[in-house]
């Protein structure tokens, strides 16, 4: 039988090569060129990708017998996953390959801003001898803040102790008990900011981390703090640092991530005291050399029928037809957990009642978990490494079945215990024969609404004229409600309202509510 065809439709590291080319027929072909690409997919059986190779929907139609996608790197912007899961296509990637030269790279930054590196090259091959001038500081006995202590994050702190470093860091998704094994202080961010000499940057972005160290985290800092950011462009608020800098609040930068890349214009780089890169976090031979050697496992695996951990979009193994269903559900539910949680738990636990607990439903709680972390870690998470984050974070998962049917068919909940001691729960069935997914009981309170893509809940004290209020300020912010419940413990205790609507909810609509009605909390999670 003639070999599988693997496309290297992008630079592969020759180690990697050297992984397929004795198993499968290796192609190539210049995946930037549509016009090249396309029809070299009518007849491969994987198609290996670094970031300029778009795998649409249109280049998945013309590869009809493509089973696998892998991308050399950590990103997947370039893949369109859902259109990859639809065409029933494994996408995977590398995910742990850049995490050390992106680490050194924020070390690197970091030691560069402390002893005035560039400028002082930049003045000697112009022929100045600038000593004086160019003085530096030790990092020795300093404060160094870390946003995000995840794997990267870890990484950093790790590195930064050998030099004698205090070391705080901020990620309400860290617990503790986590960071003291390795030696790091956990503050609140505003804490962090005041007490930190360098601050780096290492938090995914996402609508809650764009510009979250902007104009009112600058006010916040020491004016001697040195700021590094080789995570993602946007964290950190370009025209905000800018202004720090023009007015002395802020000592120095070192930046290797744009808000918009490639970004070669910046008026950042009027400043000497800026240090900056063209995104070089990845780009060490060591790094791109792992990225081919684990994507080219993966593809060996994939088609050779097996389990790959690094899969992106299709749990490995065997799953009941009457358990698949419940997956995308449950990822739902977990990402409504950690809207209301808002912190990492100390224990969660998944429980999965009615018929399908009859089955093998340890997906389940692999999908769960893949909720709860979906949003607040920088690497993409997955069946496989999901529930390596949560024992990272001192998680402690458990997963309860019973065939009780209880009101439901089947009954999904995601429960867990905050270190504060205060329990989380949400719970979601699935209804009818299209198998609609539905929200059925938050904290106790019980619901039945279906779950859409943006959703909001408002904790209040029960009183007349809520519903009406809660409408009408709606109304004025232009959102449209698709379904509300109100939920409650008792006539005049304490009531819950539960949103589905069109469209996001903007902050600051969402706080003058929750002023308006005088809730105890309020919360919005975004499914799409």
């Amino acid at each position: 039988m003639p070999k599988p065809s693997v496309l290297v439709a992008e630079e592969l590291s020759p180690a990697g090569l050297a992984l397929l080319e004795g198993d499968f027929e290796v192609r190539h072909c210049n995946g930037a060129d549509r016009a090249e690409l396309l029809p070299a997919l009518a007849d491969v059986d994987a198609l290996i990708v670094r970031s300029a190779t778009r795998v649409d929907a249109e280049a998945l139609a013309a590869a009809p017998r493509l089973k696998v996608v892998a991308r050399a790197g950590v990103g997947l912007d370039n893949v369109d996953v859902e259109a990859a899961t639809k065409a029933g296509v494994l996408v995977v990637n590398a995910p742990t390959s850049n995490i050390v030269s992106a680490a050194e790279q924020a070390i690197n930054l970091l030691l560069a801003s402390a002893r005035n590196t560039a400028p002082a090259h930049n003045a000697l091959i112009n022929g100045e001898w600038k000593r004086s001038k160019y003085t530096g500081v030790e990092i020795y006995d300093k404060t160094v803040g870390i946003v995000g202590l995840g794997r990267i994050g870890a990484l950093v702190a790790q590195r930064l102790s050998a030099f004698g470093t205090h070391i705080i860091a901020y990620d309400p998704f860290v617990q503790p008990a986590r960071a003291a094994q390795i030696g790091v202080e956990m503050v609140p961010l505003d804490e962090l900011l005041e007490r930190s000499d360098f601050i780096t940057i290492h938090l995914p972005k996402n609508k809650d981390t764009v510009g979250l160290i902007g104009d009112e985290a600058l006010a916040k800092v020491r004016p001697h703090v040195r700021i590094i950011n080789a995570a993602r462009g946007g964290i950190l608020d370009e025209a905000a640092l800018y202004r720090a800098l023009k007015e002395g609040r802020v000592g120095g930068a070192g930046i290797d991530v744009w808000a918009k890349e490639p970004c070669t214009d910046s008026p950042l780089f009027e400043f000497e005291n800026v240090v900056v890169a063209p995104h070089l976090g990845a780009s060490t031979a060591e790094a791109q050399e792992k990225a081919g050697t684990q994507v080219a496992r993966s593809v060996k695996l994939a088609l050779s029928g097996e389990f790959v951990p690094d899969a992106v979009n299709v749990q490995g193994g065997a799953v009941a037809e009457d358990v698949k269903p419940g997956l995308p559900l449950t990822e739902k539910l977990g990402r409504i957990f950690t809207a209301l949680a808002r912190g990492v738990a100390d224990r969660i636990d998944i429980e999965v009642r009615g018929e399908i607990a009859a089955h093998d439903v340890k997906v389940i709680e692999l999908a769960a978990l893949k909720g709860v972390f979906g949003d607040v870690v920088e690497e993409a998470v997955t069946f496989v490494n999901a529930p390596l984050l949560a024992k990272e974070r001192g998680v402690e998962v458990n997963l309860v079945t019973s065939d009780d049917h209880s009101d439901w068919r089947n009954l999904i909940t995601v429960r867990g215990l905050m270190p504060d001691g205060q329990r989380v729960s949400v719970s979601g069935t699935l209804t009818g024969p299209r198998q609609a997914e539905k929200l059925v009981e938050i904290n106790g309170y019980s619901m039945e609404i279906p779950i859409s893509a943006h959703m909001a809940f408002l904790s209040y004290d029960d009183r007349p004229g809520i519903v009406g209020t809660v409408g009408a300020l709606l109304g004025e912010a232009g959102i449209n409600i698709a379904g509300m419940q109100v939920s409650r413990d008792a006539a005049g205790g304490t009531a819950l309202i539960t949103l589905t609507v069109d469209s996001a909810i903007p902050e600051a609509t969402l706080e003058s509510i929750a002023t308006e009605i005088r809730a105890e909390r309020s919360r919005q999670v975004d499914l799409d």
